[in-house]
């Protein structure tokens, strides 16, 4: 067990991963978050950001462009798998069983989000954990329309690793001693990316609680 969660620490760590891994294992990731509904806890964004930089510095035996590329390609095509996946399994989706791996809540919140935000919730999911790896998955559920599909795709991609790969390049080429600093940034990327599910949560448990409330006052 011990081993396990050792494994799994590393498995969180982008530093680590980059470092033993390099560039296979952010394509591999970058695919699993974005397209397998248990890749959900997986390191994003930070992990985009610190991929960026360590092309800057050197830290990692491969060049920006390919970097790049290799990442928004796996964004492009996880979220491809997410959408077939959906469109298989449809609402037998919301009927699976919480496990280790899966968390239906995820899916209803992904629910939300979708209805709220439409198709463009495939673009702007892209910058908020969890959402990323569902809403695909909910969009193949709703049999979105594949041409609306793809374009939300390939755009909520670019923007997703154009952004956050290539503001950790320039940084990384501008301001090298930045690396010193990469707790801090990643506490603070961390911090940026749930703060709209935990808004999100908070505003679901203050309309639950106000139904409780008008249900026991009309009791």
């Amino acid at each position: 067990m011990q081993d396990f969660w050792l494994s799994f620490q590393q498995l969180m760590d982008p530093e680590y991963l980059l470092s033993h891994g390099g560039f296979y294992i952010v394509v591999l990731i970058v695919f699993a978050e974005t397209g397998l509904f248990f890749g959900f806890f997986l390191p994003g964004d930070y992990l985009l950001f610190l991929a960026g930089l360590f092309c800057a510095l050197g830290k990692i035996d491969v060049d920006i462009t390919t970097m790049y590329l290799g990442i928004l390609g796996a964004g492009i095509l996880g979220n491809f798998t997410g959408y077939w996946f959906g469109y298989r399994t449809g609402p037998v989706l919301f009927k699976r069983k919480d496990s280790l791996l899966f968390k239906r809540k995820y899916v209803i919140m992904a629910e939300e989000f979708y209805q709220k935000y439409g198709g463009t919730a495939l673009i702007i999911g892209r910058f908020v954990p969890i959402i990323r790896t569902f809403a695909p998955i909910f969009a193949g559920v709703v049999k979105l329309n594949f041409r609306k599909f793809v374009i939300y795709n390939v755009i909520g991609a670019f923007l997703w690793a154009s952004l956050l790969t290539l503001t950790g390049y320039f940084l990384g080429v501008k301001f090298p001693t930045i690396i010193d600093y990469v707790e801090y940034i990643i506490v603070g990327l961390i911090v940026i990316a749930f703060l709209p599910i935990v808004f999100a949560l908070l505003k679901r448990w203050l309309k639950t609680k106000k139904e409780n409330k008008t249900n026991s006052n009309n009791n």
